[in-house]
């Protein structure tokens, strides 16, 4: 959380299920909003073959692989993200969650 911007700005893609709070405004937002949230969701969450980018504008782009097994079907995830991240004087100060929204919302539904 110390790499986040004290009002950074946090997106989580359209119709994924941490939404809902968008945009999620400060680090406190995002640990409780969104990380806390995939703690009590999910069993071994990770991000996987993660590959950055450097863009314009201090901007860097990650893209790889969600992993990990819904804790209340134990329904596997294995999806596509993409991140937008903005950086400024070394810290995230923007983030853009893309990701296979309906995966997710499959192995949540299963």
């Amino acid at each position: 959380m110390a790499s986040l911007d004290e009002k950074v700005v946090w997106s989580e893609a359209e119709n994924f299920p941490y939404a809902d709070g968008n945009p999620y405004i400060g680090p406190d937002a995002v640990l409780n909003g969104v990380f806390a949230r995939i703690g009590e969701d999910w069993n071994n969450f990770k991000l996987t073959n993660i590959q950055l980018s450097e863009m314009k504008n201090g901007m860097v782009l990650a893209t790889g692989r969600y992993m990990g097994k819904y804790k209340k079907n134990n329904a596997p995830l294995n999806a596509q993200f993409a991140h937008v991240w903005s950086l400024n004087d070394g810290k995230a100060s923007k983030f853009q969650q893309y990701a296979d929204t309906q995966q997710a919302n499959n192995v949540i539904n299963q």
